[in-house]
């Protein structure tokens, strides 16, 4: 009988034991969720910062003041555009005509579904 009781209060310490080292792994994962968490809170923060900063760096007023100050532009007159018998010639056609064009045939080859306007749609089947 008193072999019983021993096994028994054996079995009971392993017991305890074995759900105390189970408490305490919850306990500690459950401080590393928080900490996880308070983590994720100070990045959220950091970058709510950052945004704001942002946005005040690029209002569009402020960029307007910095390049008044910084920057010698004037406006555009009407005598600084040229006429069009200045413009140059345009560059050579390099494809024939009645030939596809090789760069709209390289995408069709890529995607047969896109209409380029160099290449005519594909016929549907039906």
């Amino acid at each position: 009988m008193r072999i019983i009781h021993l096994l028994v209060i054996a079995v009971l310490v392993f017991a305890a034991a074995y759900v105390y080292r189970i408490k305490m792994e919850s306990t500690v994962r459950t401080e590393k969720v928080l900490r996880l968490h308070a983590d994720i809170r100070e990045q959220r923060d950091a970058i709510a910062s950052l945004r704001a900063e942002w946005a005040k760096l690029d209002a569009p007023m402020r960029l307007q003041g910095l390049a008044e100050r910084h920057l010698k532009l004037q406006p555009m007159t009407a005598q600084q555009f040229d006429t069009m018998k200045n413009l140059p010639d345009r560059p050579p056609n390099f494809a024939k005509p009645g030939e596809p064009d090789p760069i709209g045939a390289m995408i069709h080859t890529i995607d047969p579904d896109i209409v380029t306007g160099s290449l005519p749609a594909p016929e549907d089947p039906q």
